[in-house]
């Protein structure tokens, strides 16, 4: 039988869950960012740049970056992210107390593009489909508990 959440651990992990979600859909945001830059530097030899020679945004060639490289500014802020993400994953997979596998599939999300979307929304569907399930009385239909109200 896999192990259930704590009775003391089940207030904080709707916080959780929506701290997950944000940091999910921000990494994986950042992350799309960082392929599209990669695409433009690795096969056309361009990089952002920020308010430099050719305008206030423009991909510019490699060796040209006169102003603020905003390629090295979007690997950063997703490396970063991706550290928010992973302890958004830790703190809803402790909470929950799911395998260890579950924490590695997440993490998932932040290197692999379009995943983290996909994810978000099946862990938040199952943790709030957890939740509901603990906040009905065992053997009471949600129907009934509603009209008892």
């Amino acid at each position: 039988m896999p192990l259930q959440p704590r009775e003391s651990d089940l207030p904080r992990i709707p916080a959780a869950l929506t701290f997950y979600k944000f940091s999910s859909v921000v990494t994986g945001v950042l992350l799309l960012l960082l392929c599209g830059e990669m695409i433009m530097k690795y096969a056309f030899g361009l990089e952002l740049e920020l308010g430099g020679a050719y305008g206030f945004l423009a991909f510019v060639p490699s060796d040209t970056l006169q102003a603020v490289n905003l390629s090295l500014g979007i690997l950063m802020v997703h490396g970063w992210g991706y550290v928010v993400y992973l302890f958004a994953d830790f703190r809803i997979w402790s909470l929950m107390r799911w395998p260890f596998s579950r924490f590695l599939l997440i993490a998932l999300g932040g290197i692999i593009p379009f995943l983290s979307f996909f994810l978000e929304v099946r862990v938040a569907r199952e943790v709030t489909a957890y939740l509901a399930a603990r906040a009905t009385p065992i053997g009471a239909t949600p129907e009934s508990v509603e009209a008892s109200h």
